[in-house]
């Protein structure tokens, strides 16, 4: 049997090969191999079942030969018995355990082998979007963190990504902000807090606006000028842009988030005309109220339900740019799949968008973009609503990281005092950025969840702390064993205890798990595993000492914790969180 990045795949071939000859089996079997509950062995394969009722067959007995003739051709390398109606369940042998860990002993080993999941894959991933002009607030931090390790995983998986921040600075909003900076600035302010000043203004505008026609009609006025070209509304909109993203920057900085593009709204508003021709010219948009919409016909809800993609008054709206958007990365940068992270409120939005695109592309004999919406749900407070300050403001996004990192600071002086200053200030970033990222990732995306800073900052469960802890537990056993380099791996006999063989199979695990996160893009998955592979190795380490005589036995559990520490810090790392070697 063939030592493969993913066994479970490897496995799935040996299965379908063997079946291939078994006259019972012929055409159209599928064995449907994945890991097992630990308690029946490592992996289970499940088609037989199906199978069997297929072609009205006896699932167990059909089962029994197949098994029987692995057994004849499997030459010691794992163990398979007949369970129920007609499972199969896997045990490898300890050697084949073994020959895993030393086949894929590198970075570059497992990203080699992890690359055939997307390979030839052109994926666009759509994340943070934040407006111009508004601070990002707690609720933004989702998109980032969930778009960024999915980024990370695709291009692990051996996709070509683009990251793009489809920024939100064109609309309607920008004749009340323009004519409020023009009327009620604080230069001072302006300088000190940009952002600040922008959000001020353009709620000071808003409200002028509601209590006097007459600043309405002001309002209106620069932004007639602003969508006509006027070269002074045009200076003041890039310098709005300009400060925004300025600040936005400073908050990526801070979680390490990378943007290939940064093509807002603005970039596409004269790409829409060419998107309302050719939906009007193959029958899919049609007036309606003086609006251009779309509708469904064959879908239950959005028959009925319009998809607005022109406005009554002619401009374009989300729909417009959004479809613009689409040709754009298929026309220009050949994507074949599109990933849109954003909160579960748009999920009709994207529905109906992807909906469109489908008959549109179709229509136009353009090949389809596979589409995805990745929607998240809502970071709640203790009274189980969307998390407010005490004055009900929603928490500003910067002053959380920076919250993030002081509480972190107070535990690294707790507990270790006598680090550099430097080094303290460095781990309290790693701690701090770390486990608001990971508190977000490791949730089920589509839940709401509460924030808690006693569990966010907890050094038990499954949090960042507890994992950065354990990366750099691994370090100082190294540090205390010296030099370990000398160690041949190729010396290591066959895993013996209980303990070995545990960690040796969740560490085998590792590939299944990375299929499974980037195939749903939930990298909650990846959180679990690497927080139960943790523990795994805690069990591991605390039952059976490293450093013994035999050179066998010795050399097998060094390799343990090197392909420990590997999976710890790559998986960590594709979550986007920085780890550390001491803490």
């Amino acid at each position: 049997m063939e030592i493969g990045f993913n066994m479970a795949e490897a496995l799935e071939r040996r299965f379908a090969a063997v079946a291939a000859e078994i006259e019972e089996f012929g055409e159209g079997f599928i064995p449907d191999v994945r890991p097992a509950d630990p308690r029946f062995g490592d992996f289970q394969a499940n088609g037989v079942l199906p199978f069997a009722k297929r072609t009205g067959r006896n699932p167990r007995n059909l089962a029994e030969i197949l098994v029987g003739r692995i057994k004849g051709s499997s030459a010691g390398r794992f163990d398979v018995t007949v369970a129920g109606p007609g499972f199969i369940n896997v045990t490898l042998r300890p050697a084949v355990l073994l020959e895993w860990l030393l086949a894929y002993g590198t970075e570059r080993d497992l990203r080699t082998g992890a690359s055939d999941l997307y390979r030839n894959r052109i994926v666009v991933v759509d994340y943070s979007s934040p407006n111009t002009a508004k601070q990002m607030h707690v609720a933004h931090v989702r998109s980032m963190v969930v778009g960024e390790a999915i980024s990370r995983l695709f291009e692990f998986a051996g996709a070509r990504v683009t990251r793009d921040n489809h920024i939100g600075d064109w609309g309607t909003q920008y004749g009340k902000l323009i004519y409020a900076y023009k009327n009620h600035l604080d230069q001072e302010a302006l300088k000190s807090d940009a952002l600040e000043e922008l959000e001020r203004l353009y709620k000071k505008g808003d409200a002028l606006c509601k209590e006097d026609p007459a600043h309405l009609e002001q309002a209106r006025a620069e932004l007639v000028k602003l969508q006509r070209g006027d070269p002074g509304n045009l200076k003041l909109w890039e310098e709005i842009k300009r400060l925004s993203e300025d600040a936005f920057e400073e908050i990526y900085g801070k979680l390490g988030i990378r943007f290939d593009f940064h093509l807002g709204e603005s970039f596409y508003r004269d790409k829409v005309d060419e998107v309302y021709a050719e939906l009007l010219e193959h029958g899919i948009a049609e007036e309606s109220e003086g609006a251009l919409v779309v509708f469904h016909p064959d879908h239950p809800r959005f028959r009925k339900q319009p998809f607005i993609i022109r406005k009554s008054d002619g401009a374009s709206n989300y729909a417009s740019t959004d479809l613009a958007t689409v040709l754009y990365r298929v026309r220009e940068w050949k994507a074949n799949k599109l990933v849109y992270v954003t909160d579960s409120r748009q999920q009709d939005h994207f529905q109906q968008l992807f909906l469109t695109v489908e008959r549109w592309f179709a229509a136009t004999a353009r090949p389809v973009p596979e589409l995805d919406h990745v929607c998240f749900g809502t970071i709640l407070g203790d009274d189980g609503k969307a998390i407010k300050t005490r004055s009900g403001d929603p928490v500003k996004l910067k002053d959380l990281l920076n919250e993030a990192e002081e509480r972190a600071r107070a535990i690294v002086q707790e507990k270790n005092p006598g680090l550099p200053d430097d080094e303290k200030d460095d781990i309290a970033r790693a701690i701090g950025i770390g486990a608001i990222r990971y508190a977000d990732l490791a949730q089920n995306r589509t839940s709401d969840y509460v924030f808690s800073w006693d569990k966010v900052l907890s050094f038990e469960g499954n949090t960042a702390p507890y994992l950065l802890y354990a990366v750099a537990r691994i370090h100082s056993i190294f540090t205390r064993m010296g030099d370990t380099a000398e160690i041949d791996e190729r010396q290591a006999t066959p895993f013996e205890t209980e303990q070995e063989q545990n960690l040796a199979r969740k560490l085998l695990d590792f590939a299944e798990v990375l299929k499974m996160t980037v195939g749903d893009l939930r990298p909650h998955v990846l959180c679990t595993y690497l927080y139960e592979l943790a523990g795994d190795f805690s069990g591991f380490y605390n039952a059976d000492k490293v450093l013994v005589d035999a050179a066998g036995t010795r050399a097998r559990r060094i390799l343990l914790c090197r392909r420990t520490l590997l999976v710890l810090e790559k998986g960590l790392h594709l979550l986007g969180i920085r780890t550390l070697k001491r803490m």
